[in-house]
Parts: C-alpha cells; structure tokens; sequence
C-alpha cells in the first residue's frame, strides 16, 4: 500500500509532463484502435459470407455478364440445391459526389433470392407486396435511416451501366440477422430490369451479373465449383465458380495494398506509444537516482524500486489506454456517420480493444525495463553522489 502512494506522488509530481505524456499515449491508443477498425470493417463482408454459398461469375471479369440461359443447366449441376442470380445495376441517386448516396442496387430474383440469403430478415406483408409490384424495392434498415426512405416512397435514379430514369417504389425494408449483416442494399426486380432493356437496349436483354449457388454439402464445394466451370469452359461464356467467401476476398484483395498500409502504420504507432512513454519514465528516473539510493540504503528491496518505476510506467500506460479506448468509440461513430453505405460494418471489435489494451501494457513494461535494470544495478555510493 505504501509503495501505490509512492507510485501516485511520484506520477504527479511533474503533473504538466505527465499529463502531456497521457494524452500523446491516449491519442496513439486511439489511433491504433480507429485503424484497426477500418481494416476489420474492410474485411467485413468476408466474414460474413454463407458457408455453403457459392458464386458463379464470367471468367474474364465480373463487369462481363452471363446467359440467363445458364440458370436451368445450373441447377442440374449434382449437389447443387438451389440457384439464384442477380445484376448489379449502379446508378446516380441525388448528389453523386456525397459518399452518402452511393449504396449498392442489385437487380434479383425476389423468388429464390432471399431463400438462399435467410440473414436479410423481411416482414411477410412486405415482402408479399413487393413480389406483386414490377418496379417496387425493398432496401436495408440502415439505408433506410441514413435516407429517411419509408415504405412507400419513391426513389429516382439515373442509369449509367442501365442508361434512363429509373424509378422504385419502397415497398419493404429487411434488417440484418446480426450486426455483421449488411444493411445498406437496395434490391429490385430483375424482371422489371430485363424488360426495359429489352425496350431501350434491344440485345442486352436475358443477361445476369452472376450466379448464387447453395450447395448440400460445404466439402462438395471444390467439386461443384470444377463441374460448373467445365461444363462453360468452351462456351463464349466460360465461368469461373467460387466460395463466397473467397468471391468478396477478390474484392478487399484489390485494395491490398491500402489494407497492408493501415496495418503497418498501425505497428509503427506501437513504436510511438513506447517512445513517449519510456522518454517519460528514463527522464523520471534519472531525476530520482538519488531518492532510489537513498531508499536502498533504509532497506527497501530492488523489487520495491522497480515496483516504483514500473508501477509509474504502467500507471501512465494504462491512462492513457482508458482515455484513448474512450476517445476510440465517438470517432468510430462519427466516421461510420460520415459513410454510412462505404463501411456497411463498422464496429470497434473485442478483437480490436484486446490488441489496443495488450499494447499499452507491452508499452507500460518495455518503457519500464531499463530505468529499473539501471536503478537496481546502481550502487548506494552512486547514487548519492549523483547531482540532482
């Protein structure tokens, strides 16, 4: 108990540097954590992907579609239990320049769809009444928030990848099973899609972005997927089939090397928080060379010293860590806020807590080490010979 008051007095016996040094380990914490959390949320849909879904896409590049041709020949596949396909489709609502209006529409077969994706929650009489109505839409909760859309509404959008004015009305809003579900997607009718091109773009009617396929059995995976892919290999539309999971992997991997430099400035913030605070606890130390000494001499124990520096250091560590996971959370939020459709998932992980508090404790010991292997070394004649 006695050596905790040495530790308090000796912690705020400079308050000003100690205070400084709090705040620069609380603003490092704070920075490790926001960018773990960007690369966590990156991979988000990775982690959310369905076990036993696959997608099949043309092999060139996905901005190729395929047959709709192709639909009935996939379901024929062994081991495959149920087929669905989708477009995207793109378009411009509003100010194209506000990170606030992009957000995913995909044009679906409301049919087979939603069964083969059951963490889209939808009410029954919604969604009843969306399969009733050609150009209606059923879009995320979350969108449905950030856009103020409610059941009813109608949303205008301009074509680019589909050319004309575009309109659906809102006639469902789905909500995630769990928080890693992505709730900012706007689904429409394919048919209604399929129709009106075949109206202004005569030709490009009867194609899909790309196949879902369910399978029975996760391990047939790797066989479907050599099947599926055999059978179009001549074909002028040659597939390339895969796990969903390593179908989103394709897209976070094309911003690699964004990811690889979040996480190596990251590390480098460890750095950071071990400079400011072993400059801190050196400087501490060296002030007290005399004060060590001279409790060595009452009999106080080498333990007790490096209990001195090394509980100052752990104190000081641990502040800031508090204040910087504190600081953490509201920017968190305030960046999902500003893209709400970007980053569909952006929450702090336990993950991302655990690895931010384990580096502000590795700081707190690191920092402390040679300052306390220099006082517990130090001869007593030393030590009071030193000048203050």
């Amino acid at each position: 108990m006695f050596i905790i008051r040495l530790v308090l007095k000796n912690t705020l016996r400079h308050k000003l540097r100690t205070l400084l040094t709090i705040l620069g380990v609380s603003i490092a914490v704070m920075s490790f954590g926001f960018m773990r959390t960007i690369v966590t949320a990156w991979s988000a849909g990775v982690e959310s992907s369905g076990e036993n879904r696959m997608i099949t896409r043309q092999s060139v590049s996905f901005i190729f579609p395929l047959p709709y041709s192709c639909l009935q020949q996939l379901q024929q596949i062994p081991g495959v239990s149920e087929v669905s396909y989708a477009n995207w489709f793109g378009g411009v609502y509003k100010d194209p320049a506000d990170f606030k209006n992009f957000f995913p529409r995909i044009a679906i077969d409301p049919e087979t769809y939603f069964s083969l994706y059951p963490e889209f929650i939808i009410p029954a009489d919604q969604f009843a009444e969306f399969k009733k109505e050609r150009n209606s839409c059923i879009v995320g909760a979350k969108l449905a928030r950030e856009q103020g859309f409610k059941i009813g509404d109608l949303i205008p959008v301009d074509g680019d990848i589909y050319p004309g004015k575009w309109e659906f009305v809102v006639r469902g809003i789905y909500r995630g099973k769990d928080e890693s579900t992505d709730e900012t997607q706007l689904f429409f009718h394919w048919d209604y899609l399929n129709e009106q091109v075949k109206i202004s773009q005569p030709g490009r009617e009867g194609q899909v972005g790309w196949y879902v396929l369910s399978v029975h059995n996760a391990a047939e995976m790797p066989r479907v997927a050599k099947a599926v892919d055999e059978r179009y290999k001549n074909s002028r539309s040659s597939t390339k089939t895969e796990t969903e999971r390593e179908f989103q992997q394709s897209f976070v991997s094309m911003s690699s090397a964004i990811i690889s430099s979040l996480e190596a400035v990251s590390y480098i913030i460890i750095g950071i928080i071990l400079l400011v605070l072993a400059n801190t606890i050196v400087m501490a130390a060296r002030e007290r060379t005399k004060e060590y000494a001279v409790l060595k001499t009452l009999g106080f124990s080498a333990g007790h010293v490096v209990g001195l520096i090394g509980g100052e250091s752990m104190l000081i560590a641990c502040s800031g860590c508090v204040i910087g996971l504190a600081m953490t959370f509201p920017m968190a939020m305030g960046f999902a806020k500003a893209f709400p459709t970007f980053f569909p998932v952006f929450n702090v992980e336990t993950i991302t807590i655990i690895l931010a508090v384990s580096v502000a404790l590795f700081a707190g010991v690191v920092a402390a080490l040679f300052p306390a292997a220099r006082a517990v070394r130090m001869r007593i004649v030393d030590g009071l010979r030193s000048i203050d």
